[in-house]
């Protein structure tokens, strides 16, 4: 399998810890890789920003939203909106957006476990939010976010039907050595869904760029899977982070180049 026909960029600007505003901007991150899909993130998901994603070959939009809000002291705070109708309101306008925008083949549920339970969102609530999804597009496809570390069964009771694609993540870059165990354990829990794996160019919890001995293993074991069929795609975490991780985002372009 080409690389460029597997894989997705996430585009938006994030604010995270450490990590600058970027030069990236909504699609810039697809064109730096090469590739053309892509991950909307961060903002709200219009007509205008899918004008600004056209030329790609597929749109995802997140729907567990975030945005700002006025503190008491004057400021601004970022927060994830993720309280089951907020969720649902943001599923229907995706659903809106594809009737105009052919190239939006669904939306992204981020850190899903972790803000359901946050949020004490039920699978029957969660079935409103599959439904506005699809209410006149049944083909849009709904991903879930979902960690290594919340590969159990209980995780995810009641929600699998609602999951139409798994996005495997690795928090902890520590933890990449073992994807090995990792793939076919999500192919356990989910069986018949299929996997796309995010790739990350930064490790969050140790707020420095991803160490290039790790990314590397991640790379070759990613394609050694496609190759195999055991994922079916893989999602690159962000153009927000290519210039604050110049190395990591460098190599991860001549990789894709050369395996496609």
């Amino acid at each position: 399998m080409r690389l460029a026909d597997a894989g997705w960029v996430w585009e938006g600007q994030g604010l995270d810890p450490g990590v600058d505003p970027s030069i990236f901007g909504v699609g810039e991150g697809c064109e730096y890789f090469g590739l053309s899909r892509a991950v909307f993130m961060f903002h709200p998901s219009t007509p205008l920003a899918m004008r600004k994603l056209a030329g790609c070959d597929e749109v995802i939009c997140d729907i567990a939203k975030w945005k700002w809000r006025r503190t008491d002291d004057g400021g601004a705070a970022h927060w994830i909106d993720a309280s089951a109708e907020s969720v649902r309101r943001e599923a229907e306008t995706v659903n809106a957006l594809a009737r105009d925008f052919p190239n939006v083949t669904g939306a992204l549920h981020d850190d899903m476990r972790g803000l359901i339970k946050r949020e004490g969102t039920t699978p029957e609530q969660y079935a409103g939010v599959y439904e506005a999804l699809k209410a006149d597009r049944p083909d849009l496809k709904l991903w879930a976010v979902v960690y290594t570390h919340e590969l159990a069964p209980e995780e995810w009771a009641g929600f699998e039907p609602y999951m139409d694609v798994i996005n495997l993540w690795v928090w902890e870059a520590k933890n990449l050595p073992n994807l090995d165990e990792y793939i076919p354990r999500c192919r356990e829990l989910f069986p018949g869904k299929p996997i796309n794996l995010g790739c990350y160019l930064r490790d969050y919890p140790t707020v420095a760029p991803l160490p290039m001995d790790l990314l590397k293993l991640q790379w070759e074991t990613l394609l050694k899977h496609l190759e195999a069929g055991t994922v079916q795609g893989y999602s690159i975490l962000a153009a927000v982070l290519i210039d604050g991780q110049q190395e990591q985002a460098e190599w991860v372009r001549g990789f894709i180049e050369a395996n496609s």
